[in-house]
């Protein structure tokens, strides 16, 4: 399998707390792979540090080749990765459609926009019907699918995902996992970091497990689902 991002001994620091320990592990071109753990454990630092809002103090990020950590941030997203951040991060005075334009920035040919447009709207009918509304006005279910889509509109080959399900009702968590799966479905390679560990395993490839900026465990998605020492740290089972 082509290896897409390759993480090796990533290091980062705040001040003199070091937050990832030295810290290794790849995704492959069309998984899922979901990067677990309790709160603090380390998983947006990692997100953040790939897509170069924060500076790694030492270790290596492999991007299709290119070494991330000598690029600037605003460059990544061109070369195919998007973000869909924590807490959604819309920009609220605006209205949906401008958001979704706001996604595509780094690209020029308008025909494709327009086609790419179309392909969000298809897959968030709800954006669809809202697209001239405030994204400030949209429930928090909503916001999320907007953040999904404003990614997608930078035609990525990767999606970073920190925090999908966060704040949700149950309802639009089963839907936004159902979207991650089509989204990856139609070939767009998913790293997943998700609180729910429970839905991050169910639909993810491979699985990582950080602890305190450590990479304790490792393996087959359904095969952590069914550890007992994740079970009883994670699942609450």
């Amino acid at each position: 399998m082509e290896t897409l991002l390759e993480v090796k001994d990533l290091s980062v620091y705040y001040g003199v707390i070091q937050a990832l320990k030295d810290i290794s592990f790849h995704v492959d071109k069309g998984e899922v792979v979901a990067l677990i753990g309790a709160n603090g454990a380390g998983k947006t630092t990692t997100l953040h540090t790939l897509s170069g809002l924060i500076q790694a103090d030492k270790g290596e990020i492999k991007y299709k080749g290119n070494e991330l950590t000598k690029i600037a941030n605003h460059k990544i997203v061109s070369l195919g990765m998007a973000q869909v951040p924590e807490g959604r991060r819309v920009f609220a005075e605006m209205t949906v459609l401008q958001n979704l334009k706001m996604g595509a920035y780094t690209r020029k040919d308008k025909a494709e926009i327009d086609a790419t447009l179309e392909m969000v709207y298809k897959r968030f009918p709800r954006l669809k019907e809202r697209k001239t509304q405030l994204a400030g006005t949209l429930s928090g279910g909503e916001q999320q699918m907007l953040a999904m889509g404003r990614a997608l509109m930078s035609h990525p080959e990767i999606i970073l995902m920190d925090e999908p399900s966060m704040g949700l009702s149950p309802i639009f968590v089963n839907e936004i996992f159902q979207i991650i799966q089509d989204v990856n479905k139609d070939g767009v390679t998913v790293l997943l970091v998700e609180q729910n560990a429970k839905k991050a395993l169910s639909i993810a490839n491979r699985a990582y497990v950080l602890e305190t900026g450590k990479i304790v465990k490792e393996g087959p998605a359904s095969e952590l689902l069914n550890d007992e020492s994740i079970k009883k740290a994670y699942l609450g089972e």
